[in-house]
Formats: structure tokens, C-alpha cells, sequence
């Protein structure tokens, strides 16, 4: 007659040497590395943009909420800043919440950023005297939480500046988007210095693309990504932001190796 034996199953990993749980000790230690590596380390929330050809590019599939990024015309003109604009309030556009918008001169045309998907009602305004004020209101609305982005136009950006600006924005979880604006040419150089931005997007402004019937057609950007941690960089000829705020790619698509 068979007798019934309990039978105590363990894991593969655990045969031959003994399976034990960590020690408080153990614990004690890995909270202090996660907090001493900070929020970047486990992973951020992502604003994607619904391009598999740009977000498999980008850590995580989208643009890092909580981060640092830089925006800034193809050229030094007029139009592609102003291009340059339109790309930002796209991205401000699709996140949640009023979107702090710090500027040194009141030139920004609202119905145009209600094109890209941004409308008025969300958009707070402050107009300060020159970059170290738009720098410290930048970081000031960034700490502040309630926010779902933060916009500042600045000639200069500084690593020190940029690093305490990447910092509010992990701190906080709001997207920070520093809008690179010149005066002089002599500025402009500035914006091949490192920068503790996440990524650094150039927008040019395109021709439209041609009508059937006479007209004017929808403008056009190349929307090209400077500053990645991949091999290839997306460089992507697109329409611009829809009302929805994100990006009408019916363009190509090319990809520039990393210098």
C-alpha cells in the first residue's frame, strides 16, 4: 500500500544553495543608492509623439516628462524661430495643466500657438527683464509641481543653470522646455555648449508643400534631434503641429549619424 509524502517544490534557482531573502541591512543600502541616483535612474514618464520613426529614437519612446530639453530655429532668422516656437507649443500642447510661458520681450502671437493645439486659456504669461530673471522664474515654475510644462525663451544657457533646471524638473515631474532665442549673432554660438538637456531639437522652416489649386499651402519643418544618446539621429521633414498638438508627418524621413 502507497503512503502519501508531501512534497515541498522549489524554485530553480533556489536548488542546490539556499534561497533567502535580503537582509534589512541589504534594504537599507539599496534605498540609499536609489535615492542617491535619483528619479533618472528608475525611469521617467514619456510624452511620446506617435512616430514610431522618432520615438523609437528617444529613451523610453517619447519625450522624458520631468526633464530638460532644448528648442531652438534651424537658422538665426526670424522664421525659424518662429518655427521653433510652433514645435514647443506643440509638445506644451499635448501635456496636462497650464503651461508657464517666461519670455524678456511680448512678441508671441497666441493665435499662432492655438494653431499648434496650445490655446490661450492654458497659457500663463510672464515677461521678466532679461535671462538670469527668466532663468530663475523658469526654475521657480518647474519646482512648483502644478504645472504640465514650462516654457523659457533664453539667448544663454549655462551648465550650471541647465543642471539646476534638469534637477527642478525631476524634482517636480514637469517637462521643462528652454526655447533658445538670439538677439545678436554672437549668442548664437552659445548653443553648442553642453547643456544638462535631455535632447536638442533644431526646427527650420520648410516651403509648403503644393496645392492642387492655387493657394498657400500648410508650412513645413525639418524637425532634426542634435543632441541624443543613440548612435543616429531622426531628421524628419514634417507639416506642422496639428490642433491636437502633435506632429503631421506625411514626409520623409532621413537619419544623420552622430558625430
Amino acid at each position: 500500500m502507497g503512503t502519501n509524502k508531501e512534497h515541498t517544490s522549489f524554485p530553480a534557482s533556489c536548488k542546490g544553495h539556499a534561497c533567502a531573502r535580503p537582509t534589512p541591512i541589504v534594504e537599507e543600502l539599496r534605498e540609499r543608492i536609489r535615492r542617491i541616483e535619483g528619479p533618472s535612474a528608475r525611469g521617467r514618464a514619456v510624452l511620446p509623439f506617435g512616430i514610431k520613426e522618432i520615438d523609437r529614437h528617444l529613451p523610453g519612446g517619447g519625450l522624458a516628462l520631468g526633464a530638460l530639453h532644448e528648442v531652438a530655429g534651424g537658422g538665426n532668422g526670424a522664421i525659424d524661430g518662429a518655427a521653433a516656437a510652433l514645435f514647443a507649443a506643440g509638445i506644451a500642447a499635448r501635456t496636462r495643466g497650464k503651461v508657464l510661458w517666461c519670455i524678456t520681450r511680448p512678441d508671441l502671437f497666441a493665435p499662432a500657438l492655438a494653431q499648434a493645439g496650445l490655446k490661450s486659456d492654458r497659457v500663463i504669461y510672464l515677461e521678466a527683464g532679461d535671462d538670469k530673471s527668466v532663468l530663475a522664474c523658469f526654475e521657480e515654475g518647474l519646482r512648483h509641481g502644478g504645472l504640465g510644462a514650462v516654457v523659457a525663451e533664453v539667448a544663454r544657457l549655462p551648465m550650471t543653470a541647465s543642471r539646476r533646471l534638469h534637477l527642478a524638473a525631476e524634482g517636480s515631474g514637469t517637462i521643462g522646455m528652454a526655447l533658445r532665442r538670439w538677439r545678436r549673432q554672437t549668442e548664437a554660438s552659445d548653443f553648442g555648449q553642453p547643456t544638462a538637456a535631455v535632447t536638442r531639437w533644431r526646427v527650420s522652416a520648410l516651403p509648403s508643400a503644393p496645392l492642387p489649386v492655387a493657394g498657400v499651402g500648410r508650412p513645413r519643418w525639418l524637425v532634426r534631434v542634435t543632441a541624443l544618446p543613440r548612435p543616429s539621429r531622426p531628421r524628419v521633414t514634417s507639416r506642422a503641429c496639428r490642433l491636437a498638438g502633435a506632429l503631421n508627418t506625411r514626409g520623409r524621413f532621413e537619419y544623420a549619424r552622430a558625430l
